[in-house]
C-alpha cells in the first residue's frame, strides 16, 4: 500500500473545528449514512470548508475526521472517562459527542462483515486509499474504528443500510440502491474474500500518555540545548570580532612605534619639547606647544608625531590615537574611527542569556518643581542607549509631572524629604551609574543632599556625570567630586568659566581653549573634563582630545541632558571593559565621554535633517536607536 501523502499536514483546532462544523451537518451525515462510497461528500466538505478559508484535499479531510473519530473512541471507551481526563486523549471530545449522539446507533459486527466486502470497491474510488474493513465501517457509520483487541461492549440494534450497486443493462447504465442490506453484504462477501485484520499493540492508555509526554519532554530538552550552544557560539563569535580590533589596534600602534622610533630627528625634537605639556588637539594641524602657550607649527625636518610619541612614552594602543592629532585636519575622520571604535568594544552584545538590569541601572538626582523635562531627558536617554533601568530621584512635587512623561520611569519622590540621603543610599548598590544635576536647582537643602549623596556613591566606586546645577555645586564645593577618576563633569561655555575662575582666581584665557580645560582638569585632580561647544573638548588632564563629528546649528534646551544621559551608561559600560582588560591605555572616563559626545551630535544632525529649525531634543531622543547603531554597530 502506498503510504498517504496527506497525513504530515497539520490541522489547527480552529481549521478542525471549522471542519466538524461542516461535517456535522444535517446533509452530510445523511450523505455518509446512505452511502460505502463516500467520495463525493468529501469533495463536498472540502468544497465547503475551501469557502470558509482553509483549503485542503478531500482525502485530507477524510483522514482528518478517521483519526478524530479514532481519538473519540478511545476517550470514550478508555479506562480515562472515569475520572474525567478524557478531554486530554481528544480535545474535540464535546463536538463529536454532540455529531455522532444524533446518529442511529448500528451493529458493529454486522458493519465490519459488509463491510470487508466492499473495500475492493472503495480501493477503485479516487480518495479511499485501501485501508482495513473497520475504515469502510467508519466512513458508513460514523463510529470510530477501535483496536480488535480493546474490550468494548456495545449493542446496536440492526438496521439496514443501503448500498449503492451499479447495474449495467446494454449500452445503459444505471445506479440502483440496494433495499436488502444483508443480502448485499453476502454477495460482496462472496465476490471478495475478506483480508484479515490489522493487529493492533494492546498498550495501556496510561503507558501510551506516559511515552507521548517523555518523548515531548527530551524533544524539548534537545531544543533548548541545541538553542543554548547556538547562543554560546553567538557570544564566542563576538568576543572574537572584539579581541581582532583591539589587535588590530596593538598592531597599528606597534607599527608607528618602529616608525617613530627610526627618524634620526625624535631626539632634538624631544628635548625642544620637553619643557611643555602634552597638549593634543584636532581643532588645529598644530601640534607643539611653546612656552608662550601659543601653538606653533613644527618644522618641516621635526616630525610631529615622533615628539608626542617620544615625549608621552605611551603605548602601541594610544600611538593610534597620537596619530590623528599629529596628523591635523586632514586626518580627523581616521581618529574618530579609532576612538569609537574603541567606545564599540565596551558595548556589550545583545543576548538572551541576560537578565534585567545586568546592561545597566542608572539614577538620576535631580528633579524639582520648576524643573521637571531635564531629569526625564537624562533618565530617558539612558534607556534609549541601552540601560535596562532608569531611576529618577526628585521633589515630592516634581514626581507626579515626570511619571506622566513616560511609564517607563522609575521615579522616586524623596530628595526634599528629611531623611532624603538614607532613602537614596539604599538604592545606590543596585545602581552602575549616577547622574546628579539635571533639574536639581539650586536651593540649599538640595545641594546639601547631592553632596551626601556623592559621597556615598564614590564610597561605592560608582561612575558619577555631573552636569547643570551639580556644577553650582561643584563651584561652591569642589572638593565634592576633586581628584576621583571615575568623575565626569560636562560644563558648558559659561559653567566652565564659572569654575575655572573660582579654582584659579584669575580670569581664562579665551584664546586658549584647551590649555584652560588642561588646567582645570588638573586642579580638579586630573578629572575627565568635557567642555561644550562648537567643539567639544574632552579631557583627563594628560592630554586633549576633541569630538568634531558635525551636528547642526539647532541649539534648544535639553541637549546636554541628554548628554549626560547617555554619558553615564557609557561610563558604566567603559569602566566594565576596563576591568575585563579591554581597555588598557585609554582612561574609560574619556572613552565614555567621546562615545557620548559623538552620539549626542549625531542625533543632532539627523534630527536637524528631518525637522530643521523646529528640531527639539524631544527629537533628537527619537534618533538614538538609529544613530547609535550607525556609530556603534555597523
Amino acid at each position: 500500500m502506498q503510504a498517504n501523502t496527506t497525513r504530515g499536514f497539520l490541522w489547527s483546532d480552529v481549521e478542525t473545528r471549522t471542519l466538524l462544523n461542516i461535517w456535522g451537518e444535517q446533509d452530510i451525515q445523511t450523505a455518509l449514512d446512505g452511502n460505502f462510497r463516500n467520495s463525493f461528500v468529501y469533495r463536498d466538505v472540502s468544497r465547503r470548508l475551501g469557502a470558509m478559508g482553509f483549503e485542503r484535499t478531500p482525502e485530507q479531510c477524510r483522514v482528518r475526521i478517521k483519526s478524530l473519530k479514532r481519538q473519540y473512541l478511545l476517550a470514550k471507551e478508555g479506562n480515562l472517562r472515569n475520572n474525567g481526563q478524557y478531554h486530554k486523549i481528544c480535545k474535540f471530545y464535546d463536538t463529536m459527542e454532540r455529531i455522532l449522539s444524533n446518529r442511529p446507533a448500528l451493529d458493529p459486527q454486522e458493519l465490519i462483515d459488509s463491510g470487508a466486502g466492499g473495500e475492493e470497491e472503495a480501493v477503485d474510488g479516487l480518495e479511499e486509499d485501501g485501508e482495513d474493513v473497520q475504515d469502510g465501517y467508519s466512513e458508513s457509520t460514523g463510529e470510530c474504528p477501535y483496536p480488535a483487541e480493546t474490550e468494548v461492549k456495545l449493542e446496536y440494534p440492526t438496521v439496514p443500510i443501503p448500498i449503492p450497486v451499479k447495474v449495467t443493462v446494454g449500452n445503459n447504465s444505471a445506479s440502483v440502491r440496494s433495499h436488502n442490506t444483508s443480502q448485499s453484504a453476502g454477495n460482496l462477501s462472496a465476490r471478495t474474500p475478506k483480508r484479515p485484520r490489522k493487529r493492533r499493540a494492546n498498550f495501556p492508555m496510561e503507558k501510551l500518555m506516559e511515552q507521548f509526554l517523555e518523548q515531548s519532554a527530551q524533544a524539548e530538552d534537545s531544543f533548548y540545548r541545541i538553542e543554548e550552544q547556538r547562543l554560546q557560539a553567538e557570544d564566542r563569535r563576538r568576543e572574537a570580532e572584539h579581541a581582532r580590533e583591539l589587535h588590530m589596534l596593538q598592531m597599528l600602534g606597534q607599527m608607528f612605534s618602529s616608525i617613530s622610533s627610526a627618524r634620526p630627528s625624535s631626539a632634538a625634537a624631544t628635548s625642544k619639547a620637553a619643557a611643555r605639556p602634552p597638549v593634543i588637539s584636532s581643532a588645529s594641524p598644530s601640534c607643539t606647544r611653546g612656552p608662550s602657550t601659543h601653538l606653533r607649527r613644527p618644522s618641516p625636518q621635526t616630525d610631529c608625531f615622533t615628539q608626542q610619541s617620544q615625549l608621552l612614552n605611551t603605548d602601541p594602543q594610544a600611538l593610534v590615537f597620537e596619530r590623528y592629532y599629529s596628523s591635523g585636519s586632514t586626518s580627523h575622520r581616521g581618529m574618530d574611527e579609532d576612538i569609537l571604535s574603541l567606545v564599540k568594544s565596551t558595548v556589550p552584545p545583545l543576548t538572551s542569556k541576560k537578565h534585567k538590569g545586568q546592561d545597566g541601572r542608572i539614577g538620576i538626582i535631580g528633579g524639582c518643581q520648576d524643573y521637571t523635562g531635564a531629569p526625564y531627558f537624562a533618565a530617558i536617554s539612558a534607556l534609549k542607549v541601552g540601560a535596562d533601568l532608569s531611576h529618577v530621584f526628585c521633589t515630592k512635587d516634581a514626581a507626579t509631572v515626570i511619571k506622566s512623561y513616560s511609564p517607563e520611569l522609575i521615579v522616586h519622590p524623596v530628595l526634599d524629604s528629611p531623611n532624603a540621603v538614607e532613602e537614596i543610599e539604599k538604592w545606590l548598590p543596585r545602581l552602575h551609574g549616577l547622574v546628579v544635576g539635571p533639574g536639581l536647582g539650586r536651593e540649599d537643602l538640595l545641594l546639601k543632599t547631592a553632596k551626601e549623596v556623592i559621597e556615598k556613591s564614590k564610597a561605592r566606586d560608582i561612575p558619577i556625570v555631573i552636569d547643570a546645577d551639580g556644577l553650582w555645586l561643584v563651584t561652591q564645593q569642589p572638593s565634592v567630586i576633586q581628584g576621583y577618576q571615575k568623575g565626569i563633569l560636562t560644563p558648558n561655555f559659561m559653567e566652565f568659566t564659572r569654575l575655572y575662575e573660582a579654582l584659579h582666581h584669575e580670569p581664562m584665557d579665551s584664546n586658549d581653549y584647551q590649555r584652560s580645560v588642561l588646567q582645570l582638569s588638573v586642579a580638579m585632580g586630573n578629572l575627565t573634563l568635557v567642555l561644550k561647544g562648537e567643539q567639544d573638548l574632552i579631557t583627563d588632564g594628560n592630554k586633549v582630545y576633541s569630538c568634531n563629528l558635525e551636528g547642526s546649528g539647532r541649539r534648544c534646551g535639553g541637549q546636554g541632558d541628554l548628554l549626560s544621559g547617555s554619558m553615564g551608561v557609557l561610563a558604566h559600560w567603559a569602566h566594565a571593559a576596563s576591568t575585563a582588560g579591554m581597555i588598557r591605555s585609554m582612561n574609560p572616563s574619556v572613552v565614555a565621554a567621546f562615545g557620548a559626545c559623538s552620539l549626542t551630535r549625531q542625533c543632532n544632525s539627523q534630527a536637524f535633517q528631518r525637522h530643521g529649525r523646529s528640531t527639539t531634543t524631544t527629537d533628537m531622543i527619537q534618533e538614538i536607536g538609529s544613530a547609535f547603531k550607525r556609530l556603534f554597530e555597523s
